[in-house]
Protein backbone atom coordinates (compact mmCIF):
# COMPACT_ATOMS: atom_id res chain seq x y z
CA UNK A 1 0.00 0.00 0.00
CA UNK A 2 1.66 3.34 -1.01
CA UNK A 3 2.08 6.19 1.35
CA UNK A 4 0.39 9.30 1.28
CA UNK A 5 2.44 12.12 0.16
CA UNK A 6 1.83 15.51 2.01
CA UNK A 7 2.56 18.52 0.21
CA UNK A 8 3.12 21.70 2.57
CA UNK A 9 1.33 25.18 1.71
CA UNK A 10 2.89 27.36 -0.43
CA UNK A 11 4.38 29.91 2.53
CA UNK A 12 2.84 33.20 0.30
CA UNK A 13 -0.43 31.80 0.59
CA UNK A 14 0.19 30.90 4.41
CA UNK A 15 0.89 34.27 4.80
CA UNK A 16 -0.96 36.23 2.36
CA UNK A 17 -3.10 37.83 4.44
CA UNK A 18 -0.60 39.06 7.21
CA UNK A 19 1.23 40.59 3.65
CA UNK A 20 -1.69 42.28 2.45
CA UNK A 21 -2.61 43.78 6.08
CA UNK A 22 1.24 44.90 6.44
CA UNK A 23 0.68 46.57 2.56
CA UNK A 24 -2.65 48.22 3.68
CA UNK A 25 -1.09 49.80 6.94
CA UNK A 26 1.74 51.68 5.12
CA UNK A 27 -0.47 52.78 2.28
CA UNK A 28 -3.75 53.26 3.54
CA UNK A 29 -5.16 51.93 0.20
CA UNK A 30 -6.28 48.43 -0.69
CA UNK A 31 -5.75 48.72 -4.13
CA UNK A 32 -2.43 49.90 -3.47
CA UNK A 33 -1.78 46.85 -1.04
CA UNK A 34 -3.10 44.19 -3.56
CA UNK A 35 -0.13 45.72 -6.14
CA UNK A 36 2.47 45.61 -3.57
CA UNK A 37 1.48 42.09 -2.81
CA UNK A 38 1.22 40.81 -6.07
CA UNK A 39 5.11 42.30 -6.84
CA UNK A 40 5.71 40.25 -3.95
CA UNK A 41 4.40 37.25 -5.28
CA UNK A 42 6.61 37.79 -8.16
CA UNK A 43 9.57 38.47 -5.71
CA UNK A 44 8.92 35.25 -4.20
CA UNK A 45 8.84 33.17 -7.69
CA UNK A 46 11.89 34.19 -8.30
CA UNK A 47 13.99 33.07 -5.31
CA UNK A 48 15.29 29.67 -4.36
CA UNK A 49 12.32 28.92 -2.27
CA UNK A 50 13.93 26.14 -0.60
CA UNK A 51 17.11 28.42 0.16
CA UNK A 52 15.17 30.58 2.38
CA UNK A 53 15.45 30.32 6.06
CA UNK A 54 12.51 32.19 7.47
CA UNK A 55 9.95 32.36 4.52
CA UNK A 56 7.84 34.71 6.43
CA UNK A 57 10.32 36.95 7.74
CA UNK A 58 11.45 37.16 4.15
CA UNK A 59 8.27 37.82 2.64
CA UNK A 60 7.63 40.96 5.29
CA UNK A 61 10.95 42.13 3.98
CA UNK A 62 9.94 42.19 0.67
CA UNK A 63 6.74 43.42 1.04
CA UNK A 64 7.93 46.77 3.11
CA UNK A 65 10.27 47.29 0.58
CA UNK A 66 7.84 47.37 -2.40
CA UNK A 67 5.59 49.33 0.30
CA UNK A 68 7.92 51.78 0.72
CA UNK A 69 8.81 51.99 -3.40
CA UNK A 70 5.08 52.38 -3.96
CA UNK A 71 4.67 55.36 -1.26
CA UNK A 72 6.45 57.46 -3.34
CA UNK A 73 3.67 57.04 -6.07
CA UNK A 74 1.03 57.64 -3.63
CA UNK A 75 2.57 60.84 -2.28
CA UNK A 76 2.79 62.44 -5.88
CA UNK A 77 -0.85 60.96 -5.90
CA UNK A 78 -2.09 62.69 -3.41
CA UNK A 79 -0.22 65.96 -3.93
CA UNK A 80 -3.14 66.24 -6.90
CA UNK A 81 -5.67 64.38 -4.84
CA UNK A 82 -9.15 66.82 -4.88
CA UNK A 83 -10.38 67.40 -0.86
CA UNK A 84 -9.46 65.99 1.74
CA UNK A 85 -8.01 62.32 1.61
CA UNK A 86 -9.16 59.71 3.94
CA UNK A 87 -7.78 55.93 4.13
CA UNK A 88 -10.25 53.06 2.24
CA UNK A 89 -12.33 52.00 4.31
CA UNK A 90 -12.78 47.87 4.52
CA UNK A 91 -15.26 45.60 5.60
CA UNK A 92 -13.76 43.42 8.28
CA UNK A 93 -14.77 40.02 10.55
CA UNK A 94 -15.29 39.99 14.11
CA UNK A 95 -11.84 38.54 14.68
CA UNK A 96 -10.12 42.03 13.76
CA UNK A 97 -11.59 43.77 16.39
CA UNK A 98 -10.71 40.78 19.08
CA UNK A 99 -7.24 41.65 18.06
CA UNK A 100 -7.30 45.20 19.78
CA UNK A 101 -3.69 46.43 19.05
CA UNK A 102 -4.59 45.62 14.94
CA UNK A 103 -7.58 46.97 15.44
CA UNK A 104 -6.47 50.47 17.25
CA UNK A 105 -3.86 50.61 14.38
CA UNK A 106 -6.34 50.21 11.57
CA UNK A 107 -8.92 53.00 12.78
CA UNK A 108 -9.26 55.63 10.65
CA UNK A 109 -8.14 57.56 12.77
CA UNK A 110 -5.06 56.25 13.54
CA UNK A 111 -4.45 55.54 9.45
CA UNK A 112 -4.31 59.33 9.38
CA UNK A 113 -2.08 60.43 12.24
CA UNK A 114 0.56 57.72 10.50
CA UNK A 115 0.35 59.14 7.83
CA UNK A 116 2.29 62.72 9.13
CA UNK A 117 4.89 60.40 9.68
CA UNK A 118 7.53 59.94 7.13
CA UNK A 119 7.56 56.55 5.07
CA UNK A 120 10.82 54.91 7.02
CA UNK A 121 9.39 55.79 10.00
CA UNK A 122 5.85 54.54 9.25
CA UNK A 123 6.53 51.50 8.18
CA UNK A 124 9.45 51.11 11.72
CA UNK A 125 6.19 51.84 13.84
CA UNK A 126 3.94 49.41 12.51
CA UNK A 127 6.66 46.18 11.54
CA UNK A 128 7.78 46.89 15.33
CA UNK A 129 5.22 48.06 17.78
CA UNK A 130 1.61 46.24 15.41
CA UNK A 131 4.00 42.99 13.82
CA UNK A 132 6.09 42.30 16.51
CA UNK A 133 9.21 42.39 14.26
CA UNK A 134 12.70 42.58 16.03
CA UNK A 135 15.33 45.54 14.87
CA UNK A 136 17.99 43.31 13.36
CA UNK A 137 15.22 42.13 11.16
CA UNK A 138 13.92 45.44 10.82
CA UNK A 139 17.01 47.07 9.89
CA UNK A 140 17.27 44.59 6.84
CA UNK A 141 13.83 45.72 5.77
CA UNK A 142 14.39 49.33 5.49
CA UNK A 143 17.92 49.41 4.76
CA UNK A 144 18.97 51.07 7.55
CA UNK A 145 21.53 49.94 10.91
CA UNK A 146 20.08 48.86 13.82
CA UNK A 147 21.24 51.02 15.92
CA UNK A 148 19.52 53.79 13.34
CA UNK A 149 16.17 51.84 13.40
CA UNK A 150 16.25 52.25 17.18
CA UNK A 151 16.18 55.90 17.06
CA UNK A 152 13.60 55.57 14.41
CA UNK A 153 10.95 54.06 16.11
CA UNK A 154 11.93 55.84 19.09
CA UNK A 155 10.94 58.78 16.90
CA UNK A 156 8.13 57.19 15.16
CA UNK A 157 6.44 56.37 18.68
CA UNK A 158 6.87 59.77 20.31
CA UNK A 159 5.19 61.36 17.35
CA UNK A 160 2.12 59.17 17.18
CA UNK A 161 2.08 59.38 20.82
CA UNK A 162 1.35 63.23 20.85
CA UNK A 163 -1.17 62.80 17.82
CA UNK A 164 -3.35 59.62 18.75
CA UNK A 165 -6.63 59.66 20.60
CA UNK A 166 -6.19 60.23 24.14
CA UNK A 167 -9.21 60.05 26.09
CA UNK A 168 -10.89 56.63 26.62
CA UNK A 169 -12.68 54.96 23.27
CA UNK A 170 -15.29 52.41 23.35
CA UNK A 171 -16.97 50.16 21.03
CA UNK A 172 -19.98 50.78 22.65
CA UNK A 173 -19.81 54.54 22.56
CA UNK A 174 -18.97 53.97 19.14
CA UNK A 175 -22.08 52.31 17.74
CA UNK A 176 -24.05 54.38 20.10
CA UNK A 177 -22.84 57.78 18.15
CA UNK A 178 -23.70 56.05 15.21
CA UNK A 179 -27.12 54.98 15.97
CA UNK A 180 -27.55 58.50 16.18
CA UNK A 181 -26.48 59.36 12.99
CA UNK A 182 -28.49 56.51 11.30
CA UNK A 183 -31.28 57.63 13.71
CA UNK A 184 -30.88 61.32 12.04
CA UNK A 185 -30.79 59.84 8.74
CA UNK A 186 -33.94 58.07 8.67
CA UNK A 187 -35.81 60.22 11.00
CA UNK A 188 -34.19 63.79 10.05
CA UNK A 189 -34.03 64.05 14.45
CA UNK A 190 -30.08 65.43 14.51
CA UNK A 191 -30.57 65.78 18.38
CA UNK A 192 -29.27 62.96 19.93
CA UNK A 193 -25.60 63.76 18.02
CA UNK A 194 -25.66 67.28 18.33
CA UNK A 195 -25.73 66.71 21.53
CA UNK A 196 -22.72 64.31 21.97
CA UNK A 197 -20.12 66.59 19.29
CA UNK A 198 -17.09 67.42 21.31
CA UNK A 199 -16.53 71.18 21.24
CA UNK A 200 -13.67 70.49 18.81
CA UNK A 201 -14.84 67.98 16.89
CA UNK A 202 -13.52 67.85 13.32
CA UNK A 203 -15.42 66.27 10.21
CA UNK A 204 -13.79 65.30 7.04
CA UNK A 205 -15.34 63.89 3.87
CA UNK A 206 -13.69 62.08 0.76
CA UNK A 207 -15.44 62.41 -2.67
CA UNK A 208 -12.22 62.31 -4.50
CA UNK A 209 -13.33 65.17 -7.06
CA UNK A 210 -16.28 62.11 -8.41
CA UNK A 211 -18.80 62.73 -5.72
CA UNK A 212 -20.08 65.96 -3.85
CA UNK A 213 -18.21 66.07 -0.28
CA UNK A 214 -16.64 68.58 2.21
CA UNK A 215 -13.55 70.20 -0.09
CA UNK A 216 -11.93 71.28 3.18
CA UNK A 217 -12.07 70.17 6.92
CA UNK A 218 -14.84 71.18 9.41
CA UNK A 219 -14.20 72.26 12.71
CA UNK A 220 -15.89 72.47 15.72
CA UNK A 221 -19.47 71.47 17.41
CA UNK A 222 -21.91 74.81 16.19
CA UNK A 223 -20.19 74.51 12.68
CA UNK A 224 -20.24 70.96 12.01
CA UNK A 225 -24.09 70.43 13.86
CA UNK A 226 -24.92 73.46 11.33
CA UNK A 227 -23.30 71.60 8.27
CA UNK A 228 -25.64 68.61 9.18
CA UNK A 229 -28.86 70.58 10.09
CA UNK A 230 -28.81 71.93 6.83
CA UNK A 231 -26.65 68.85 4.50
CA UNK A 232 -29.14 66.64 5.50
CA UNK A 233 -32.51 67.57 4.24
CA UNK A 234 -31.54 68.19 1.35
CA UNK A 235 -30.46 64.42 0.26
CA UNK A 236 -33.12 63.33 -2.91
CA UNK A 237 -33.87 60.20 -2.05
CA UNK A 238 -34.59 57.73 0.82
CA UNK A 239 -31.06 57.05 2.79
CA UNK A 240 -30.36 54.21 4.88
CA UNK A 241 -27.75 52.61 7.38
CA UNK A 242 -26.21 49.86 8.55
CA UNK A 243 -24.21 49.47 11.53
CA UNK A 244 -20.88 47.23 9.98
CA UNK A 245 -17.30 46.17 10.95
CA UNK A 246 -14.86 48.73 9.07
CA UNK A 247 -11.27 48.20 9.91
CA UNK A 248 -12.10 46.90 12.87
CA UNK A 249 -14.43 49.33 14.39
CA UNK A 250 -17.96 50.01 14.72
CA UNK A 251 -18.94 51.88 11.14
CA UNK A 252 -22.34 53.16 9.18
CA UNK A 253 -23.27 51.77 5.74
CA UNK A 254 -25.26 54.64 3.89
CA UNK A 255 -27.41 53.89 1.05
CA UNK A 256 -29.32 55.86 -1.12
CA UNK A 257 -32.05 54.36 -2.65
CA UNK A 258 -31.01 50.84 -1.74
CA UNK A 259 -26.85 51.50 -3.60
CA UNK A 260 -24.41 52.26 -1.23
CA UNK A 261 -23.51 55.68 -0.87
CA UNK A 262 -20.41 56.00 1.63
CA UNK A 263 -19.15 54.93 4.72
CA UNK A 264 -19.04 56.93 8.07
CA UNK A 265 -16.61 55.83 10.84
CA UNK A 266 -15.82 57.95 13.84
CA UNK A 267 -13.16 58.74 16.61
CA UNK A 268 -15.66 58.91 19.49
CA UNK A 269 -13.82 59.45 23.12
CA UNK A 270 -15.03 59.82 26.37
CA UNK A 271 -18.81 59.32 24.90
CA UNK A 272 -18.17 62.10 22.88
CA UNK A 273 -17.61 62.68 18.88
CA UNK A 274 -14.71 63.91 18.10
CA UNK A 275 -13.82 62.63 14.77
CA UNK A 276 -16.38 62.26 11.54
CA UNK A 277 -14.93 60.64 8.67
CA UNK A 278 -17.00 60.17 5.34
CA UNK A 279 -15.85 58.04 2.49
CA UNK A 280 -17.95 58.92 -1.06
CA UNK A 281 -15.46 58.20 -3.32
CA UNK A 282 -16.63 55.30 -5.27
CA UNK A 283 -12.99 54.29 -5.87
CA UNK A 284 -12.45 53.81 -2.66
CA UNK A 285 -15.70 52.09 -2.43
CA UNK A 286 -15.68 49.14 -5.04
CA UNK A 287 -14.76 46.71 -2.10
CA UNK A 288 -16.46 47.46 0.64
CA UNK A 289 -19.19 44.52 0.37
CA UNK A 290 -16.39 42.27 0.39
CA UNK A 291 -15.09 41.49 4.00
CA UNK A 292 -10.93 41.69 3.52
CA UNK A 293 -8.70 39.39 4.81
CA UNK A 294 -6.26 41.27 7.62
CA UNK A 295 -4.25 39.76 9.84
CA UNK A 296 -0.75 39.96 12.00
Amino acid sequence: MSGVTSVSPDPFVTHRSLLFTVAYEMLGSAVDAEDVVQETWLAWRRVEQAEVRDPRAFLVRVVTRKALDQMRTVARRREEYVGPWLPEPLLTSPDVAEDVELADSLSTAMLLVLETLTPTQRAVFLLHDVFDVGYEELAEAVGKTEAAVRQIAHRARAHVAERRPRGATSRADTRAALEAFRTALETGDLQRLVDILAPDVVMLGDGGGIKQALPRPILGADKVGRLLSAGLPTVVGVMTGELVQVNGWPALLVRLDGEVDSVMTMLVEEGLVCGIYTVRNPEKLSRILDVAQLTR
